[in-house]
């Protein structure tokens, strides 16, 4: 073989692996939009916010629409988040701190359950029932699916999270593409006074 055609061929050979080098694969070190979204809860750690109902459908009587509701972003670490939710009860004047929601983070999604307790602090009939984040979702919003009710139905349900740092916090179910029910969150107004703890909890 000529000695010019030896140098071209080598000469290709080494502009064909410089483009492998310089178009290394970045995605890898992007942090994944459940990974994004359970650090957007986080940054709220040690405060409380007020809320109300925005959807309930009709027949639904577990709030009247003018209750106060907390959200509480009470106990935090690198893998669960910890929020209470309480309910005023205007008609006695009480306070509903039964729930706690429980998102965990695992290596490749996020577990949502719902801690009920009843007032002396023992489970509830119901309770730490939840889903798994379906699909990649984003920053903001994450859906967890009710594996059973989801098979009874033949359609998708289960939970939607939203959270928009420093504007709102939303919670509720889904049924197919839409809200079946949900409750929303001014992050723009921390309380002043945070709420005790939750039944059950220290």
């Amino acid at each position: 073989m000529k000695p010019q055609l030896l140098l071209v061929l080598g000469a290709a050979a080494l502009i064909g692996c410089q483009p492998a080098e310089l178009t290394a694969p970045q995605s890898a070190h992007e942090t994944p939009a459940f990974a994004q979204f359970f650090q957007a809860l986080a940054e709220h750690c040690g405060q409380a916010y007020p809320g109300g109902l925005t959807l309930e459908p009709e027949g639904d009587d577990m709030l009247t629409g003018t209750e106060l509701l907390i959200v509480h972003f009470r106990e935090c670490s690198d893998d669960q988040l910890k929020l209470p939710f309480h309910i005023e009860l205007e008609a006695s004047q009480s306070w509903d701190r039964s729930r706690t929601w429980i998102i965990s983070r695992h290596a490749e999604w996020l577990e949502l359950r719902h801690d009920h307790r009843k007032a002396d602090g023992s489970d509830d009939s119901n309770t730490m029932y939840g889903g798994f984040t379906v699909g990649e979702g984003s920053a903001i919003t994450q859906q967890f699916q009710s594996i059973p009710r989801t098979e009874e139905s033949g359609y998708f349900r289960g939970w939607r999270i939203e959270i928009e740092p420093g504007v709102r916090y939303t919670y509720g179910t889904v049924r197919g593409d839409n809200w079946s029910w949900r409750i929303d969150f001014d992050l723009t107004k921390p309380l002043a006074e945070l709420p005790p703890a939750p039944w059950g909890h220290d």
